[in-house]
């Protein structure tokens, strides 16, 4: 079976569901990655009306991250499934449309900036065709299977 032709058999998610797991991982991975980013600042000074301000900064920070993270994935989704059911095709212009409105409208939003906007649209944009362009796999199917379990039949003892 040609590898392009296996994107076709992907579960059968409805697109709102397909919406809510890119919005999830999105939210998980911001939250890692704002505690890594957290990680590179300095702890606060101790304050006396804040209980241990350094949890209480990168907390902040985890939610920042993964509430952007999550935004940025539920809108390329959303914008990706949307355009596949109404264009009948799958192809790289879905996600290079997803990208660009996931860009334009969480980063430029939070940028509050036209340019910000239309530079961050457009790298999500090119970023998302360049990889759907390109097979979207990162994988190459040589073929071979691999068992957890051995299927050739061992020679009976006597």
């Amino acid at each position: 079976m040609d590898p392009s032709e296996l994107r076709y058999y992907e579960d059968d998610d409805t697109p709102t569901m397909k919406t809510i797991k890119g919005a999830t991982t999105g939210f998980i991975s911001g939250t890692i990655w704002g505690t890594i980013v957290a990680t590179w600042y300095d702890v606060p000074r101790v304050e006396r009306s804040v209980a241990l301000p350094g949890l209480v900064r990168t907390l902040k920070m985890m939610g920042n991250y993964g509430m952007t993270f999550a935004a940025i994935g539920g809108v390329y989704i959303g914008v990706e499934q949307l355009l596949q059911n109404y264009r009948m095709k799958r192809d790289f212009v879905n996600g290079a449309v997803g990208g660009f409105v996931a860009g334009a409208s969480i980063l430029g939003f939070k940028g509050r900036s036209i340019s910000t906007a239309i530079s961050a649209g457009t790298a999500l944009a090119v970023t998302s065709a360049f990889i759907d362009a390109g097979g979207q796999t990162t994988r190459i199917d040589t073929g071979k299977e691999y068992y957890p379990y051995t299927t050739k039949k061992r020679p009976a003892d006597s």
